[in-house]
């Protein structure tokens, strides 16, 4: 299995972070289905301030871009990702069009 943790912010609107949050109560099937097609076994995202962090379990097929091409080909995906782009705001070190951002690994107890 692997993880990946990725890291966003969202725009600094409390209501807009209260809809957002809304929205990820329960996701649209049609996105939770295209995660689970992807490889995803498990997903989490935690919230400070603005600052999101993203942890996905995968399986050993998962493959980064192989996702974003299969999210590129699904119109709901697509629609999904347009409705949160209005409550996401690219960090400072994002290239145009870069949202979610893979984080490196600093540190792991196990490795120790």
């Amino acid at each position: 299995m692997q993880r990946h943790c990725l890291t966003l912010d969202l725009k600094d609107d409390e209501t807009a972070i209260a809809e957002y949050k809304r929205y990820h109560v329960k996701i649209w099937p049609e996105v939770k289905k295209s995660l689970f097609d992807a490889g995803v076994l498990e997903m989490e995202i935690y919230l400070l301030g603005t600052r999101m962090f993203m942890i996905m379990d995968v399986n050993d097929e998962f493959s980064l871009s192989a996702k974003a091409a299969a999210d590129a080909a699904n119109a709901k995906v697509q629609e999904w990702e347009a409705l949160m782009g209005k409550f996401q705001q690219p960090l400072p070190q994002a290239k145009p069009g870069e949202r979610w951002m893979v984080m490196e690994r600093v540190f792991s107890l196990a490795d120790q």
